[in-house]
């Protein structure tokens, strides 16, 4: 009973989380530009100090989700944050953009970057080790987040046109959500994981950085992925630019967004299935390689229809790689520092290489455009994912056993891929 009680409460906190997340900055970048007036650079210098203050606490919120373990606290961090949004947007962030962009930027870096950059990853690395405990398969909740943002998604485009502010008020009225849905959660660490968890020190989770397959693994995450990230942050302005008429733009992103979302969804499910078939490795390099034909073909193709299919691949490639980068980790390092490889191998991978690429590619777009830019992100791209052939290294094609695993029965029958559970830290 504890079981399903708990991966429904999580499942049900990852959409509310996940729809205030869509609320709030789906649309940041036509906010940015069509509300507040700023041009491609500076929507970069808004978009790398988010990524530099997410940076700065992704390894805080790695090594404290360690060392807590099981225990909520960052969750309540989270939540109260979350709860938050509309009046800083509203009373806080906006105001400051337009009189100084520097000190608004910083304190959206600060708000945003905690909030919900870093702290997504702080709650995927807490459901996972919840998963692992209770024996269901993440991707299973996390498919509960993607259709959070989905359903936000398909109506954000259009209460962005009225104003705003509805967006972000809504993200409020989901962080109110949020409170009573992790006092109902009861998650019981046992013994020997809070004594794990409390024993870890500073010196342990710096020791990461002496394994030479974390640098491998590195090579994807700061080449391929954050190449993606960085091309997909301004996409939405990109893709509202095919339109004669930007509300309308604005509402047929919303409308995509929603639909690529659902069937990403979708694809939770099945993600977890080819991984197993062919390997966390090849798992990380099939994503990579959707991400790389996704960025040069937005830069090769024109009008709305091509354009939305190329925005149709994020739904591939994002289940494969969040499935793939927990089984990579779960074969290659320590479970007791899953949420410190996590946080910082990905999180803090993700945005020191965006707050550095942010400016740069946002200088390009408005001096060659969009598609030149795209093309010349897809070359690079191409390069770290030779790269990453050989830095990975091989991994076995199953999950890898169970610790500590209570399983519930019903729910890993309803697994795909033969009732497989992941069992990553």
């Amino acid at each position: 009973m504890a079981i399903r009680k708990n991966y429904a409460l999580l499942s049900a906190f990852l959409f509310f989380y996940f729809f205030a997340q869509a609320m709030s900055i789906s649309l940041l970048a036509l906010w940015l530009k069509r509300t507040l007036g700023l041009s491609g650079a500076e929507t970069g210098v808004v978009f790398a100090a988010n990524f530099i203050f997410a940076m700065i606490s992704q390894p805080l919120y790695g090594f404290v989700s360690d060392k807590v373990g099981l225990r909520k606290t960052v969750l309540w961090l989270i939540s109260g944050l979350v709860v938050l949004s509309g009046a800083f947007f509203a009373f806080v962030y906006g105001p400051l953009l337009k009189t100084n962009l520097l000190l608004g930027a910083i304190a959206g870096g600060a708000y945003l970057g905690v909030t919900f950059i870093a702290g997504s990853y702080a709650l995927e690395s807490f459901v996972d080790r919840v998963g692992r405990k209770y024996g269901f398969e993440y991707s299973r909740a996390r498919l509960w987040g993607s259709l959070g943002f989905a359903a936000a998604a398909f109506f954000s485009g259009r209460l962005f046109n009225l104003d705003p502010l509805y967006n972000f008020a809504l993200a409020s009225c989901a962080g109110l959500i949020l409170l009573p849905l992790l006092a109902f959660a009861r998650i019981e660490p046992s013994a020997d994981e809070r004594e794990s968890s409390s024993a870890l020190k500073p010196a342990d989770a710096m020791a990461i950085f002496k394994l030479p397959k974390f640098w491998g693994f590195m090579v994807l995450i700061l080449g391929v992925t954050n190449l993606y990230l960085v091309y997909d942050q301004q996409f939405p302005a990109f893709y509202a630019s095919h339109f004669a008429d930007p509300k309308q733009g604005a509402a047929m992103f919303g409308y995509l967004n929603s639909a690529q979302i659902f069937l990403e969804a979708g694809m939770l499910f099945v993600a977890p299935f080819v991984v197993n078939k062919i390997g966390a490795k090849n798992g990380l390099l099939l994503a990579a390689a959707i991400m790389i034909v996704r960025i040069a073909g937005s830069g090769l193709v024109h009008g709305p229809v091509p354009i939305s299919a190329m925005k149709m691949l994020h739904s591939l490639e994002l289940p494969i790689l969040v499935v793939s980068i927990f089984r990579y980790i779960a074969f290659h390092f320590e479970n007791r520092l899953a949420s410190t490889l996590y946080l910082v191998g990905v999180s803090f991978g993700h945005s020191l290489g965006l707050a550095v690429l942010s400016p740069i590619v946002g200088k390009s777009y408005d001096l060659i455009g969009f598609p030149s830019t795209y093309l010349l992100i897809a070359l690079f791209a191409a390069a770290f994912w030779v790269a990453s052939v050989f830095a990975l290294s091989p991994t076995p094609r199953e999950a890898p056993p169970a610790k500590d695993a209570e399983p519930d029965p019903a729910l890993a029958q309803a697994d795909l891929g033969g009732g497989d559970v992941a069992k990553v830290n």
